[in-house]
């Protein structure tokens, strides 16, 4: 599978972690596909793969941030 179509997918997902192994699951996941992605953005300079890199971060702090507890 293409990585641009991993992180659509993961984009795509339905977010309904039940327990907390989910959502460090699912961090850690989208971290990696952030860092593959920025391998690829640094040899590319490809406007569409930093759009999704940044689509990613968003997910991966609304996951984060559930993660740590809301104050």
């Amino acid at each position: 599978m293409n990585l641009l179509e991993r992180a659509e997918e993961f984009e795509h997902r339905k977010f309904s972690f039940k327990t907390t192994s989910d959502r460090i699951v699912a961090s850690r996941e989208v971290k990696a596909l952030v860092l593959e992605l920025n391998e690829v953005y640094k040899a590319e300079q490809s406007p569409e793969i930093m759009d999704q890199m940044k689509r990613l971060t968003a997910v991966k702090q609304k996951i984060e941030k559930r993660l740590k507890g809301r104050p």
